[in-house]
This record gives C-alpha cells, sequence and structure tokens, in this order.
C-alpha cells in the first residue's frame, strides 16, 4: 500500500472513529480539563446566585403591591388633648369619622395594641396609661368617594385635636424602595446571564486553542467548520446544563431555608418563592443550557473562521 493510500485509510479510520459513540464531540472535546470544570463551576456559581436574584425580584415586588394597598387601605387619626378633655376630644372625633362619605367603622386602638406599638422605641416595660400618649383611631377606607383632605379640613374644624394620617409620607419612599429593589434583582439577573455567557465564551475559546492540532486534522479529512463548532457547542451546553441545575437545586435549598415572617420579626417578609413561584427557578437551567448554545457557537464560529 502507498504511503499516500495508508494515510488516506488512517484518516478515514479516524473520521468514523470520530463520528462513532456519541458524536464527534465525545473524542474532539475533551471531556476533563480545565475547561470543563471552569464550565461547570462558572454555570453552577452563577446559577445559585440567579435563584437569590429571581427571589429578590419576586418578594420585593409583591411587597410594594402589599405596602401599596394595605397602607392605601386605611388611615389613622390621632387625636391629642389634655388629659381631662381627651375622652370628650376622642368621641366626638369618633362621630366624625362615623359619618365620613366612603369611610368605614373607626376603630379605637386598645391601650395594649398602642403600648405595642410604641415598644421598639421604649421597651415593653413602658406605663401606657401613666403617659399623655394620644388616642389613636384606625380608620378603614371603604369606597371611592372617600376625601381624604375634606376630611381632614372638617377634623380641623369640629374636633381641633385630631390629625389625619393617610400614610402618603410613609407610602411613598417605602413602594419607592421595593420597586428599585425589584429593578436591581432584575439588573443582577441580566449581568448574571452576561457573565455566564462571558465565561462559557472564553472556556470554549481556550478548548479551541487546546485542540488546535485536532482540528487541523480533521479539516484534512474534509470536516466543516460547522461540523466541529458542534461538537464544542454540543459539549458545553451538556456542562452549562448539567451546572446550572446543581447550582439551582443548591439555591432553591437555601431559599427553603430561609426565616419565616414570624421568625424573622416580619422583617424578611415574603422573602422567597411562593405557590407556582417555585417553578420560576426550574427555568434557570434552561436559560443556562441556551446562553451556553449560542456563547458556545458564535466563539467556535468566530475561532474557526479566523483561523485556517
Amino acid at each position: 500500500m502507498k504511503g499516500r493510500d495508508f494515510r488516506a485509510l488512517n484518516l478515514g479510520a479516524l473520521w468514523q472513529g470520530l463520528m462513532r459513540d456519541g458524536g464527534a464531540g465525545n473524542r474532539i472535546v475533551p471531556p476533563t480539563g480545565f475547561t470543563a470544570q471552569l464550565t461547570l463551576f462558572s454555570a453552577g456559581a452563577m446559577a445559585f446566585l440567579a435563584v437569590f436574584a429571581l427571589a429578590l425580584a419576586l418578594a420585593t415586588g409583591r411587597l410594594a403591591e402589599r405596602w401599596s394597598s394595605e397602607l392605601a387601605g386605611s388611615v389613622t387619626v390621632r387625636v391629642s388633648a389634655p388629659m381631662d378633655e381627651q375622652a370628650a376630644a376622642t368621641q366626638a372625633t369618633m362621630q366624625v369619622l362615623a359619618t365620613t362619605p366612603g369611610a368605614g367603622q373607626p376603630r379605637l386602638l386598645p391601650s395594649d395594641e398602642v403600648a405595642d406599638l410604641l415598644v421598639p422605641w421604649f421597651g415593653p416595660d413602658m406605663p401606657v396609661d401613666a403617659l399623655p400618649v394620644p388616642s389613636l383611631i384606625e380608620l378603614p377606607v371603604a369606597g371611592e368617594d372617600f376625601d381624604a383632605e375634606g376630611l381632614r379640613l372638617r377634623l380641623q374644624a369640629e374636633a381641633p385635636g385630631a390629625v389625619l394620617d393617610d400614610h402618603t409620607e410613609w407610602r411613598r419612599p417605602l413602594v419607592t424602595a421595593a420597586n428599585r429593589l425589584r429593578v436591581l434583582g432584575i439588573v443582577s439577573l441580566l449581568l448574571i446571564g452576561a457573565a455566564s455567557a462571558s465565561m462559557i465564551t472564553l472556556a470554549a475559546k481556550a478548548a479551541l486553542a487546546a485542540n488546535g492540532q485536532v482540528i487541523r486534522v480533521l479539516r484534512l479529512i474534509g470536516a466543516r467548520d460547522i461540523t466541529i463548532a458542534t461538537a464544542f457547542v454540543r459539549r458545553f451546553t451538556k456542562r452549562a446544563a448539567i451546572g446550572a441545575t446543581v447550582g439551582t437545586l443548591c439555591g432553591m435549598a437555601g431559599i427553603a431555608m430561609l426565616p419565616g415572617m414570624s421568625a424573622a420579626g416580619g422583617f424578611l417578609t415574603g422573602l422567597g418563592f411562593q405557590g407556582w413561584g417555585w417553578l420560576l427557578p426550574l427555568l434557570i437551567p434552561v436559560i443556562a443550557a441556551a446562553v451556553g448554545f449560542f456563547a458556545t457557537r458564535w466563539a467556535a464560529l468566530t475561532m474557526l473562521g479566523a483561523v485556517r
């Protein structure tokens, strides 16, 4: 057999071996090495962070809606008067509130509830009854014809010691802060996706550079660039999906271990996933695989087109 025929036979056998047993990716792209470890680790770490960013975005969205609805659904009237006139001023205020259009049944907060409101500032042992604490009346908003400004003017005329608080000063900054946190969570998700694409691209280019000799041999036996690129795309997409799956499961476990509303004193109210929201993190491995697919495809075709 001539040398040229012998080389052709060897190259043909090599091509058949590469295309056997799971495709060319099993032989062209090394299954282990620093590129494989880098892809798995980066995909897992980014998926882990993406779970918390998604939880932050969803929780702050629910928080903004709840704060807006709860604070807008009621107003508070504070009645301040001398000790001997406090009861009469409170009774006059209750009569005005009971005849307010669009308002529900007013409720005078008992002393124990007022004491609970003052605990963060004065401690649990403060004697509320011995202090000149104003009376607090909770007034639910029952209709759209409720006029806060009109009620405020009416209280000034009929109950001078009563002050209406419609929570505007508290509601606006709280809702604004929650909405900004939600935007921050969405931006974090986008940055995590961009960082994942960058790391997978670098890993794919490193693998292509390390296997330059194999790529040249494949071109000699007639392999097209798209065929070689497909082998790298298949391998790196699989690695990104596996790493992201592990990272997502770890992130969901971490979210599940967060304290609830009662354990956190209400500060972490709603942080995490609720109901069908637990299915949303399962999309992260799918998105990670898509990011790995397009990033590797672009990197492979770019490098193969540049190296001829």
